[in-house]
């Protein structure tokens, strides 16, 4: 039997959700999707400098599932960027926690 789902805490959204190389049509790109829980660990690893245990208690995750995440976020953004694909940023198994107006989320 398998371990049952946890849905991810996702505090950040993207700024922008489409990214692809410039002058290019998008009609002859391949197209790869990020997910919100990918996007939010890449901030967490790679912007904010977080350890993996610490990041993955933020987002109510295992160490080892923070870690599949990071990975696969790593691989797609490595992907679009050395072979020229768009990055679409959207879905996901998540739970997505706003910060209230005027302050930061904790």
């Amino acid at each position: 039997m398998t371990r049952p789902f946890k849905c991810r805490r996702v505090t950040a959204e993207p700024r922008a959700y489409y990214f692809k190389p410039r002058a290019v049509p998008l009609c002859s790109l391949q197209e790869l999707t990020l997910q919100l829980d990918e996007f939010q660990a890449l901030k967490h690893a790679e912007l904010e400098g977080k350890e993996q245990a610490a990041a993955a208690a933020a987002m109510k995750i295992s160490r080892q599932t923070f870690g599949n995440i990071l990975a696969s976020a790593r691989r797609k953004l490595a992907d679009a960027v050395v072979n020229g694909k768009a990055l679409k940023i959207e879905g996901g198994p998540v739970e997505l926690r706003r910060p209230p107006c005027g302050g930061k989320h904790k």
